[in-house]
């Protein structure tokens, strides 16, 4: 055999497809120098959805779980688990989200299917809702990297739903204030993304993806919204996926007013074919190292399919035993004790609102424009302000960023890279570096912004 095929032959071509739909500011990103006690100058990672605040809570406890009340490894657990999760855990995460989402009616633990991760969970859900080539659609700005996790593999295609021009609140495009209400979702902003979709594309949307609370936005829609894309999911026969990774990190619940989707599209007869969940434990508590992830759905077509396809992204024995004691451990013997996650995630709020409190702060100090946020990891900051004059949006934004990341250290996410409306507004993840860090990441913006205006 030749030696001298073509480089084409070696790998099939949707391998690079699937490359093709990262977000091109990762490149920009890995290639940098990051900060280090001997690397002071590098850039502070402030774009990686993580929260490193508690590995004083988790590291003791996550040690003592994975110990084995009886002093032995169970004997059943060594051989094949239930696709979907052992149905002992699908219990305990049952009784979990009942409480975290204060639900009346609690979750079926057949409904319940246990995955490696939120994305692969989130995956094998949208397979089974859609065919390629077939629509999701999501309000912008989403999550970068929903493109490859619904792309890649399951061929769908993502459909933005544009909001500002439909929520009459949209500023002047002379205006860098955006007021939240311009980015929820409507009634008229579904629409016309759907008659887009259909008529200019061909695309037939399928499914409805809400990330609730919403990342990038650090916000809770308000239930009204919530219910208006229950609403018009049901009218239209589209599936809706309420992606609520960030339900435990709420930490402004009066102000957050968060409500579930699966608590809002409760029906006396249930959710109905139509309504989906997606929830894991990499953000609310910091385990995005367990690949641990949870899919909720009453729709009884896809249960067989949905246990299926997990066959090939479980979750290890091992993993599913610590989780479930985990979830299930009380503070003490005493039978009205509370949960160790109820503790858990009062700790972890009190953090991150300390923590989101002095990043809004310096905002406000600084003239920055930004959403107040409630919810999640990030604040969402409006640098427009600092957009070079030439060239498109695009590039005036990537501009911008590389001067933040090479001038002055700072690594946000980039808001057109999550497809915002206007450009110059960025992601701050502000619970992804230490204490020491943050401040810095705090020194250095100011800087930049002092220098800026002082030009």
């Amino acid at each position: 055999m030749s030696h001298g095929s073509s480089q084409s032959s070696m790998s099939a071509p949707r391998a690079g497809a699937a490359v093709s739909l990262l977000p091109t500011y990762l490149a920009d990103a890995r290639a940098i120098q990051k900060y280090s006690p001997s690397t002071p100058n590098g850039a502070l990672q402030l774009s990686v959805a993580e929260n490193q605040m508690l590995e004083d809570l988790l590291v003791p406890s996550l040690t003592e779980f994975s110990s084995y009340h009886h002093g032995s490894f169970p004997a059943d657990a060594i051989y094949y688990q239930p696709t979907h999760g052992r149905e002992s855990l699908r219990q305990a995460v049952a009784a979990y989200l009942n409480n975290l989402l204060e639900l009346e009616q609690e979750l079926d633990p057949d409904g319940l299917v246990i995955g490696a991760g939120c994305n692969a969970v989130l995956e094998n859900l949208c397979i089974s809702l859609a065919e390629p080539g077939q629509g999701v659609m999501i309000p912008l700005p989403y999550y970068a990297a929903f493109d490859f996790d619904l792309g890649s593999r399951a061929g769908l295609k993502v459909v933005p739903v544009p909001t500002m021009e439909h929520s009459g609140a949209a500023p002047p495009k002379s205006s860098s204030t955006v007021p939240v209400e311009a980015y929820y979702p409507t009634r008229a902003a579904l629409d016309a993304a759907k008659e887009k979709s259909v008529k200019e594309q061909a695309i037939e949307p399928r499914i409805l993806l809400l990330s609730h609370p919403q990342n990038p936005l650090g916000i809770c829609y308000p239930p009204h919204v919530i219910q208006e894309c229950i609403d018009w999911c049901r009218d239209n026969k589209v599936h809706l996926v309420s992606d609520e990774i960030y339900a435990g990190s709420v930490y402004r619940k009066e102000e957050a007013n968060f409500k579930s989707a699966l608590k809002l599209a409760r029906t006396p007869y249930g959710l109905g074919p139509y309504i989906h969940f997606v929830y894991a434990l990499s953000k609310d508590f910091a385990l995005s190292g367990l690949r641990v992830g949870f899919l909720y759905s009453e729709n009884l077509e896809i249960r067989l399919p949905l246990q299926k396809l997990n066959d090939l992204c479980c979750v290890s024995s091992h993993t599913q035993l610590m989780v479930e004691r985990m979830l299930t451990e009380k503070t003490s013997s005493d039978e009205d004790a509370a949960f160790w996650t109820d503790g858990f995630l009062e700790s972890n709020h009190m953090r991150l609102q300390k923590r989101g409190d002095k990043w809004q702060q310096c905002m406000k100090e600084l003239s920055i424009p930004h959403l107040s946020a409630t919810a999640g990891l990030f604040c969402w900051m409006d640098l427009s302000e600092f957009l070079p004059a030439e060239g498109t949006p695009d590039e005036q934004e990537r501009a911008l960023y590389l001067e933040l990341l090479r001038d002055y250290g700072l690594l946000f996410t980039p808001g057109r890279s999550m497809h915002n409306e206007l450009p110059g507004f960025f992601r701050c993840v502000f619970t992804a570096a230490s204490d020491q860090e943050f401040h810095l990441g705090l020194e250095r913006l100011r800087r930049f912004v002092t220098k800026k205006r002082t030009a």
